[in-house]
């Protein structure tokens, strides 16, 4: 054999080893070979992850507004059919005897889905009653709401917050507070109440209102559209209180 014939033999040869050695070790010019194809699994991976990370980033943060001392023959109607409009639904604590007075309004809380408690029988302070005062103005409360409804209150925000922790274990009730009052009994200015609201929003907030104002239903419906925009999801206060 001649010695140039030799030569291009061996090339050859040792052309056709570097290519089985390359494609045993997942060496490909184009990319293509076993060595990519992990790159390229170890890539979905990172994107799946990314993206489930991603997905519970974007849980929308929970939020409760709620109204006391209706219900209201002048303005809890008109509240209701705002919050019908944009399905919302709300929590209402009554005064028993508005309630007594609006049976229909009652009525209508409890079939369009909104949580309805408890707000005293006459809006009394209860610190400053006697257990046996304070638990009749909580009962009686009951018994107006329950005989419209035909369901027992569970829930009770105390006037001006004030509250005896023994009723609550005496009564089955269980209080209610807040985390954002802007005072709209006092101020009745729609755009300070929205403003109050809005800026201090943040998940899990319990939003103090009342349902006998215009000024409040206008702010509370703008409020509702405003935090709905920013990706707020409004809830009753017992399925923020059970979350």
């Amino acid at each position: 054999m001649k010695k140039r014939e030799y030569c291009k033999i061996l090339i050859l040869c040792g052309v056709l080893y570097m290519f089985c050695l390359f494609h045993f070790l997942g060496i490909s010019l184009g990319g293509n070979g076993a060595g990519g194809q992990r790159a390229d699994s170890k890539e979905a991976v990172k994107k799946t992850v990314d993206e489930d990370e991603a997905s519970v980033d974007k849980v929308a943060p929970q939020i409760a507004i709620t109204f006391d001392d209706g219900p209201s023959a002048g303005c809890t109607g008109r509240l209701l059919d705002g919050l019908k409009e944009r399905g919302i639904k709300g929590t209402f604590f009554l005064i028993g005897k508005n309630a007594e007075e609006n049976p229909k309004l009652v009525k209508r809380l409890d079939e369009e889905g909104h949580l309805i408690g408890n707000h005293t029988y006459s809006h009394v302070e209860i610190t400053k009653l006697s257990d046996e005062d304070a638990k009749k103005e909580i009962m009686e409360t009951d018994r107006v709401i329950s005989a419209i409804t035909g369901k027992h209150v569970e829930y009770m925000r105390p006037p001006f917050g004030l509250w005896q922790d023994e009723l609550e274990e005496e009564l089955d009730v269980m209080p209610v507070m807040w985390s954002i009052d802007p005072l709209d009994w006092t101020t009745k200015n729609v755009e300070e109440i929205v403003n109050k609201v809005v800026s201090e929003a943040e998940d899990h907030d319990i939003i103090l209102l009342h349902d006998c104002y215009d000024t409040s239903v206008d702010a509370a419906l703008r409020i509702v559209d405003i935090l709905m925009k920013k990706g707020f999801e409004f809830v009753t206060v017992d399925e923020l209180l059970m979350d």
